[in-house]
């Protein structure tokens, strides 16, 4: 097994690729309202409304984890970043990374609708909102996506929900996994680049979140940025496993000035904060107008502040402390995951901004997939003809994975990371440099920051002199 399996879990659509070939870059920007259902739809079957059907279930259900014990890989990494050690394959989930982020965009609906929008506040509450679902389908998802190969890319259109999204990875030490979506109607751009680092702290793995993402809503000459929170999976060891995402998440309009300001609530002593988001949006002049609150794994609402203070200060006449009524107690077995609270207690006079999709009902059995993300390595007839040679789709360690055969996965990804060393040795010896096909080191212009910056052309279909990864 490679010792350059990066373990990275992460932070992170629905795939099954709409085809819009010959499609320049240019005429690209200039269609508006594009309907790539006029294209050919690669031997799917449409829908009365013409939009192409996704699949809602895997080839196979997942492989049981419980046979498998990994204390004797980690047990000498506590306190270190996950960088080069070997996981079991059993461990993973039948996806690439580039295929997780492209997840941020289950719910473009919000854009969408932010783009509708001719008041900034409400569009900035609306993009806290989608911020907050970007992250949702991490609720529950223990497997870690493969490491994508420095070169691999994954592309997702969807005529449907109305972009269009191409990643690559673009470096591998460390990982950095580069992605640009866009809308089919020229509304808004979104883009960022990510390189999550994970340390194991014994009982869990922790990723911090790196890299900054950037959403620019056109109409409305508006840019936003902002960074994902931390996540941390519970019980790598012994018991069940289970996620929480903690930290300040900053939203910038770098327009107009104001600011949301999102806790991602750490779990507490007695549990009753899990998955609790709470925070505020704020004008130029730090003058708090809305508060927003909610759960990342169920909704998000906003209110007025007053209105919040107000309610706030009512319930805790009835609610008094109890800090001292437990001490926290030592479990040297496992971190036992606290009983959630399914509901959001809706303060009155509140608007619902987002509330997430239930799961289908055999989800548990295939990697508690969403159904966006259950058609993301759907690859109809006719695809190979369109996508490039890099696209994920094409890896034959995931795709073996995904039809339950994992001695084979295992085999496959040992192959693939041995032909990646190999061709890293090559260029050394040859004295050459890798050299990215659709991203360019760049700084982001609104925060001045380092970043990955889409250099166009990638949907002109023009694959020649690719990469032989796979």
């Amino acid at each position: 097994m490679s010792n350059e399996d990066e373990f990275y879990d992460a932070v992170t659509g629905l795939d099954s690729d709409e085809s819009c070939e010959g499609l320049s870059e240019a005429s690209f920007k200039d269609a508006r309202g594009f309907d790539c259902s006029t294209q050919k739809n690669n031997g799917s079957v449409p829908q009365e409304n013409g939009i192409k059907k996704h699949r809602t279930s895997l080839p196979a259900p997942m492989y049981s984890r419980n046979t498998v014990s990994i204390w004797s890989i980690l047990k000498k990494c506590i306190g270190l970043e996950l960088s080069k050690i070997t996981m079991p394959i059993v461990f993973n989930e039948p996806l690439s990374f580039l295929q997780r982020i492209s997840e941020y965009m289950e719910h473009t609906y919000l854009i969408n609708k932010a783009c509708s929008l001719s008041n900034s506040i409400e569009r900035m509450q609306t993009v806290a909102a989608f911020a907050v679902s970007a992250v949702a389908s991490q609720w529950d998802r223990t497997g870690k996506p493969f490491n994508p190969l420095l070169g691999e890319t994954f592309e997702l259109i969807r005529e449907d929900q109305g972009f269009r999204l191409v990643s690559e990875q673009v470096s591998h030490h460390p990982p950095i996994s580069a992605f640009h979506a866009e809308s089919l109607s020229g509304d808004f751009v979104f883009h960022g680049s990510i390189y999550p680092k994970l340390k194991y702290w014994g009982k869990s793995v922790e990723a911090e979140p790196k890299g900054t993402i950037t959403l620019e809503l056109l109409k409305h000459n508006e840019v936003y940025t902002w960074s994902n929170p931390y996540c941390c999976v519970h019980n790598i060891i012994l018991g069940k496993l289970w996620i929480e995402q903690y930290g300040l998440v900053e939203i910038v309009n770098h327009s107009t000035g104001e600011k949301c300001v999102l806790n991602f609530k750490p779990c507490g002593m007695f549990g009753k904060e899990l998955h609790k988001v709470e925070g505020y949006i704020q004008d130029k002049s730090k003058k708090k107008l809305r508060v927003i609150y909610g759960k990342w794994t169920e909704c998000m609402w906003s209110v007025d502040p007053q209105r919040y203070e107000a309610y706030k200060k009512s319930d805790k006449k009835g609610d008094k402390s109890k800090k001292n009524e437990f001490e926290k107690a030592e479990n040297d077995e496992a971190d036992d995951m606290p009983e959630v609270q399914e509901t959001v207690t809706v303060i009155p006079g509140s608007d619902l901004l987002w509330r997430i999709e239930s799961r289908p009902a055999h989800s548990a059995k295939m990697y508690n997939f969403t159904n966006f993300a259950m058609a993301l390595n759907e690859l109809e007839p006719g695809m190979e003809a369109i996508l490039a040679p890099t696209d994920c789709r094409f890896r034959p360690d995931i795709r073996a994975m995904e039809n339950g055969h994992i001695d084979e996965a295992s085999k496959e990804k040992e192959r693939l990371e041995e032909k990646q060393r190999a061709a890293r040795k090559d260029r050394a010896k040859n004295e050459e440099e890798w050299s990215t096909r659709w991203f360019q080191m760049g700084t982001n212009p609104y925060t001045g920051s380092q970043d990955w910056i889409y250099s166009g052309g990638y949907f002109n279909r023009n694959y020649q002199n690719m990469p032989d990864i796979y």
